[in-house]
C-alpha cells in the first residue's frame, strides 16, 4: 500500500505540482503530517497545516489554480468530512439565531483592516474589470453596472440587503438621487457605514433581513445570499417578493458553485464565513420559481480572482501597520482565504453571478446595458 506521501505525490503530479520542488506552484513540506491530514480531513486539515507553518507555497494561488484546474480534489473524500455534509442538509445553519454569527466573526473583526485591504469605496465583493485595470475603477465601474441594470431614477426608494458599509448605497444616492435603505447584520459595518454616508437619504439597520416587509422600487444584494443557506432560500425569495412593487427591479449577485450536490468547504466555514454556504445555478432557479422572472444572468467571476489578488496586495502591503491587532497566525489564515479563492476562481471551480428579476416579466423584455 502507497504511503500517503507517495499518494498525495502522485495526485499533485497530475496537478504538475512537485513536493518541494523549484517553481513558483511547488509545495514546500517542513512536516509530512501534512499529507495525513489532507488526506483525512481535506481543505480543513490543508488549511489548518498551512496555517500552522507545516507547509508553504510561494504563489499559493497557483498551486490552488492548478490543483483545482487538475480535479485531483475529487479523489480526496474523506470520511470525517461526511458528518459536515450531513450536518448542513439536517439542521437550519443560517437561522435566525446562527445568523449573526458571521458578523461577529467576519464583519466585526475591525474595520481597520477592510479600509486598508478594500478600495476607497470600501466594496467587500466582486469589482468588474471590463473596462479596467485597477482595483479602485474596477469597483465603480460594479457599482455603475448595477445601478445600470436596475435602471434607477432620482426619487426611487432601493432597499440593500447586505449592505455592508454602505458603498452601493452611497455611490446610487451621489451619482442617481435615489433614497436607500440598508440592513446587515454587522455592527461595525453600521457604524462606520453612517458616517461614510452621512447628510445622504441613506438609512442603515441592524436587522435581520427576515424581518423586512415594506415596498421598494428597487432591491439590490450584493455578495450576501452566501450567508443565505439552502434551508432558507424560499424565505429569502418570498422576503424579496413581498418587498419589491410590481413593476420594480431585483438584482442578486452572489458567489456560485457549479454543482447542486456539494457541502460548503469546511475550512472556510469554520475559519472565515461560519455557516456560509454558495449555491448552485440550479438551487437560485428553484428558490425563484413562482416568484420571479429571470430577466438577465450574467457571470463574471473570472474577475474575482483579479479582485482578490488586489486585495491581497492591500492587505500584505498594510500587514506592518495594521499587525498589531492580530497575529502571525491570522496573516497566514487570511493569506490562505484571500489567495486560495483566487486560484479558485483563475480555475472556474466557483462563479460569480448578477441575476436580475422581475416579479412578473417586463413587457417589451429586459435589455442589458452594454457596459
Amino acid at each position: 500500500m502507497a504511503t500517503s506521501k507517495a499518494y498525495v505525490e502522485e495526485l499533485l503530479a497530475r496537478a504538475d505540482i512537485r513536493i518541494n520542488g523549484e517553481r513558483p506552484w511547488d509545495m514546500q513540506v517542513h512536516d509530512e503530517s501534512v499529507f495525513d491530514q489532507a488526506l483525512s480531513r481535506g481543505n480543513l486539515g490543508l488549511g489548518e497545516s498551512y496555517m500552522a507553518g507545516l507547509w508553504d507555497v510561494a504563489k499559493l494561488d497557483q498551486f490552488f489554480h492548478r490543483l483545482l484546474r487538475s480535479g485531483v480534489q475529487h479523489e480526496v473524500n474523506p470520511a470525517r468530512l461526511i458528518f459536515h455534509s450531513l450536518k448542513a442538509r439536517m439542521f437550519n445553519l443560517q437561522d435566525s439565531k446562527r445568523a449573526w454569527e458571521v458578523g461577529q466573526h467576519h464583519y466585526d473583526i475591525g474595520n481597520q483592516l477592510y479600509q486598508h485591504m478594500l478600495d476607497p469605496r470600501m466594496v467587500y465583493t466582486c469589482g468588474y474589470w471590463r473596462h479596467s485595470d485597477n482595483l479602485n475603477d474596477a469597483q465603480r465601474d460594479k457599482l455603475e453596472l448595477c445601478c445600470q441594470k436596475l435602471g434607477l431614477k432620482p426619487g426611487m426608494r432601493v432597499l440593500d440587503i447586505g449592505c455592508g458599509w454602505g458603498s452601493f448605497m452611497q455611490y446610487a444616492a451621489e451619482n442617481y438621487q435615489v433614497e436607500c435603505v440598508g440592513v446587515t447584520i454587522s455592527k461595525e459595518q453600521v457604524a462606520l457605514g453612517q458616517q461614510r454616508c452621512e447628510g445622504l437619504p441613506v438609512e442603515f439597520r441592524l436587522q435581520d433581513y427576515r424581518d423586512l416587509d415594506e415596498r421598494f422600487d428597487r432591491i439590490i444584494s450584493l455578495g450576501m445570499f452566501e450567508h443565505v443557506g439552502q434551508k432558507n432560500y424560499d424565505d429569502y425569495m418570498t422576503v424579496a417578493q413581498r418587498c419589491l412593487k410590481e413593476d420594480g427591479l431585483f438584482l442578486l449577485h452572489s458567489i456560485g458553485k457549479n454543482v447542486s450536490d456539494t457541502a460548503a468547504d469546511p475550512w472556510i466555514s469554520r475559519y472565515i464565513f461560519p455557516n456560509g454556504e454558495i449555491p448552485s445555478i440550479a438551487q437560485i432557479g428553484q428558490a425563484i420559481e413562482e416568484r420571479f422572472v429571470c430577466e438577465d444572468v450574467h457571470n463574471f467571476g473570472a474577475d474575482y480572482d483579479r479582485t482578490l489578488m488586489a486585495w491581497f496586495a492591500n492587505f500584505d502591503q498594510a500587514w506592518p501597520e495594521i499587525k498589531g491587532d492580530f497575529d502571525d497566525n491570522f496573516y497566514r489564515m487570511w493569506t490562505y482565504y484571500l489567495l486560495s479563492c483566487a486560484g479558485a476562481f483563475r480555475a472556474r471551480d466557483i462563479q460569480l453571478w448578477q441575476w436580475v428579476l422581475s416579479p412578473q416579466g417586463l413587457e417589451g423584455g429586459y435589455e442589458r446595458p452594454f457596459y
